[in-house]
């Protein structure tokens, strides 16, 4: 019978794989761009710019940190895909907003947070996170769901069946349920309107079985590195007209009214001392309102 791991085992493994995910998806990223074919062929193409930072405390004590990693190049406009492992206390009102954490302030966090931002209108822009946490209690969360300017059928079937595969391999009601969960998230209250056309939604996991649930926040992962430079690849040497460029920003502004007004890994980070440029990494270079 194997022995049960140990909470600092169990939080150097989910570490780990936060940092070989990001390092695979900076690595087929930048082959999409090596393979780029398109009008914008002849300049450079893109490469990731990591940059280390450490986390604020008010006394000045280790509260962890994290890597950001950017690149803007000639098919992604600006992509981040940052790792960070924080630990430390919440203050007393965030406290009763955490599991676990209204008994004990103490926390520690280790996540993945990728926003993909396009040049190209026929591109889909795309957000995956995942994340362990642990305060009294424990748990991970996360997912990804696919945010086209000009939604395409075919792009959004494919993203599903992918998130749908890694959530079958586990339970037939994760898909269900966090494909609902993801419709009902992100979700533009005030516009009446999705962010965009879905995928998966999940927080507080703990099933009771720690490896299980690990086991599946890695499937997601992978999952989402084995769809989505397929629907970069898809589409990124396209032609596109200044009229979908129009459609894009006016699209991406009410993608950032969602990041600013609901999301709650922002308001996650910005409560927890996190890296401002990191957390705000998620709004698009350029957009436009109406």
């Amino acid at each position: 019978m194997t022995a049960e791991k140990t909470m600092d085992q169990k939080k150097a493994e989910a570490t780990a794989w936060f940092e070989e995910l990001r390092n695979l998806i900076c690595n087929a990223f930048e082959a999409c761009e090596d393979d780029y074919a398109g009008a914008m062929k002849d300049g450079p193409a893109g490469r990731f710019e990591r940059t280390d930072w450490k986390r604020d405390t008010e006394d000045g004590s280790d509260g962890g940190g994290g890597t950001m990693a950017v690149m803007k190049g000639r098919v992604f406009e600006k992509v981040g895909v940052n790792i960070s492992t924080v630990f430390g206390q919440f203050s007393p009102e965030f406290a009763k907003q955490i599991p676990g954490a209204a008994e004990d302030p103490n926390f520690w966090a280790a996540g993945i947070s990728l926003v993909a931002h396009m040049h190209s209108p026929r591109v889909p822009a795309v957000h995956m996170n995942t994340r362990m946490i642990v305060t009294a209690e424990q748990w991970f969360g996360g997912g990804g769901d696919l945010n086209p300017p000009l939604p395409n059928h075919q792009d959004t079937a494919d993203f599903h069946a992918a998130f749908k595969a890694a959530c079958d391999k586990h339970d037939p009601d994760y898909f269900p349920r966090y494909k609902k969960w993801c419709d009902e998230y992100f979700y533009n209250v005030h516009r009446k309107a999705p962010r965009g056309v879905g995928g998966i939604f999940y927080d507080t996991l703990n099933s009771g079985d720690w490896q299980d649930d690990f086991s599946f926040t890695r499937d997601v992962g992978r999952a989402f590195l084995e769809i989505y430079p397929k629907l970069v690849r898809r589409h990124m040497d396209e032609d596109w007209t200044q009229d979908e460029r129009e459609i894009q920003l006016i699209y991406r502004g009410h993608y950032a009214e969602f990041n600013l007004v609901y999301d709650r890994g922002t308001s996650f980070g910005l409560k927890t001392g996190g890296n401002v440029e990191a957390i705000l990494m998620s709004l698009p270079p350029e957009a436009k309102w109406p």
